[in-house]
């Protein structure tokens, strides 16, 4: 049967109907609807542009952000929250009003005891802020310390890695929200027509398991999701022509393929439907851009001396903090680095030492970086974990080895640039670096900061979906203002 005849007769009353809308339905239907709604669907309005319209809400202090997150949940009483008592009740169990019945996880919940493990790393205090830090495994950070802000109340709702993960890039435990970077670049756009406005990158290093979504646009159209830069051969899967195919054939093809789906989308009005014309006009000109972008062997070799040899190798830490500092003076919105491996249940002293070795000189490298070229100012580096780790040890305890399970109750993040307040540590934990004292900030507490930086109204940043108006900080979430500067 001819293909055109069988569309005709598979077409359903409701398909009809549709499809009449341009005509005198249409007519009918406008003289029901407020007509300045109508006005504005005639005249092409989406709800991407109707959302920039109105972002940022006020000047902001940061451009773009730079978000290192370090999976697996890096251990806060070895590396930023020193605890001298630990010393003093080193091997003691952990009394029960430090515990206070909180949720244990079922790794440690049915160890018979918990005794205390103090740290074997040695802290000095840095800089004029004079910050204790464990310089003996973050000898480069304490160089920048008075750059830096220190947040060591933070704390979650989740103990396991996945929802932990989750909430900390979505606002949700629940796998299917879209993640902080989507929610950036809906709201405020890109300011590279050639690169997309939010990019993720994953370190070649073991642990715990990342998963697209963690960068998705969730109910957000899907143009928004993050574009993942890989270490092989081809950064962007796809993205080069295959063989046999030239320039100005694929220029051809995509003309007429964004031909055919204009027509579908006049047909059906679906939005993702111009999500992907949108996409492959963007992976067009990424063909240019993203092989230049990628290619640091134009750098100097004193950026190789400052971020170190590992930025020359592709898929390292080194190498994405390089990269994602030339992704950020090119105009990309949200830039977040992926590096696994801080999962300490045993061996922490050897696992620790190994993770700060790969991250310490390139986070550092980082803010000195932005510093010289004048974009400090204007870009936010964040850098967290999902949770912290407990204070008592998982494993067996020795004087050189211990492992620590799962903390949500109190961690530490830092931020430096974009508008925060440098050399400033926030907050405090009691003696056994387990319970927060001052100022706690929950993850929609530090969500709303870094959309209030970036001139957004946390608030007001929302997107209707199944009949509710959802936003990244869900129903909570407060601006920390000490954090500002």
């Amino acid at each position: 049967m001819n293909p055109f005849t069988e569309s005709r007769l598979l077409a359903t009353r409701r398909h009809f109907f549709n499809r009449s809308a341009k005509g005198l339905g249409g007519v009918a239907l406008a003289s029901l609807l407020n007509r300045e709604l109508s006005a504005a669907g005639a005249a092409g309005a989406s709800p991407e542009s109707e959302a920039r319209a109105h972002f940022p809400n006020f000047a902001p202090r940061a451009k773009r952000v730079i978000y290192l997150f370090q999976s697996g949940g890096p251990p806060q009483m070895d590396l930023f929250d020193y605890k001298p008592y630990l010393d003093k009740v080193h091997k003691q169990e952990v009394p029960d009003s430090v515990f206070n019945g909180q949720r244990l996880t079922g790794m440690t919940a049915g160890q018979s005891s918990f005794p205390v493990a103090r740290s074997v790393f040695n802290f000095e205090q840095v800089g004029q802020s004079g910050t204790w830090l464990n310089t003996e495994l973050l000898p480069h950070l304490g160089r920048v310390a008075d750059e830096v802000c220190f947040v060591k109340s933070m704390h979650t709702d989740a103990i396991n890695h996945d929802p932990a993960i989750t909430f900390f890039q979505t606002g949700f435990q629940i796998a299917g929200r879209p993640s902080i970077g989507a929610w950036l670049s809906y709201g405020l756009g890109s300011t590279n027509e050639n690169l997309p406005a939010f990019v993720a990158m994953t370190s070649n290093s073991g642990g715990q398991p990342l998963y697209d979504r963690l960068w998705g646009a969730g109910f957000l159209p899907s143009q928004h999701q993050g574009v993942r830069f890989r270490s092989g051969k081809d950064p962007v899967l796809y993205l080069n022509n295959p063989a046999g195919m030239s320039a100005s054939l694929r220029r051809k093809t995509l003309d007429h393929l964004g031909a055919l789906n204009q027509m579908r989308h006049e047909e059906f009005g679906d939005p993702e439907i111009l999500t992907r014309i949108s996409q492959y006009e963007m992976a067009y000109r990424m063909q240019t851009s993203v092989p230049e972008l990628t290619d640091v062997s134009s750098e100097p070799e004193s950026t190789f001396e400052l971020y170190g040899e590992d930025a020359r190798k592709p898929g390292t830490y080194a190498y994405n903090c390089l990269l994602a500092r030339r992704l950020s003076e090119r105009g990309v919105r949200f830039v977040q680095l992926f590096h696994r491996g801080w999962d300490t249940h045993g061996g922490l002293p050897k696992q620790l030492a190994a993770r700060c070795k790969e991250t310490d000189q390139p986070s550092a490298a980082l803010i000195t970086d932005l510093r010289r070229r004048g974009l400090l100012d204007d870009t936010l580096i964040v850098w967290s974990g999902e949770f912290g780790r407990t204070v008592y040890c998982q494993g067996t305890l020795t004087e050189a080895n211990y492992g620590r399970d799962h903390h949500p109750r109190c961690f530490t993040v830092w931020m430096a640039g974009g508008g925060v307040k440098p050399g400033l540590t926030y907050g405090a934990t009691d003696d056994y670096s387990y319970n927060i004292t001052e100022n706690p900030v929950s993850v929609h507490d530090l969500h709303a900061t870094i959309l209030h930086l970036l001139g957004v109204d946390h608030k007001k940043l929302t997107y209707k979906f199944q009949g509710r108006y959802y936003r990244l900080t869900d129903v909570h979430g407060n601006l920390v203002k000490p954090l500002l500067a």
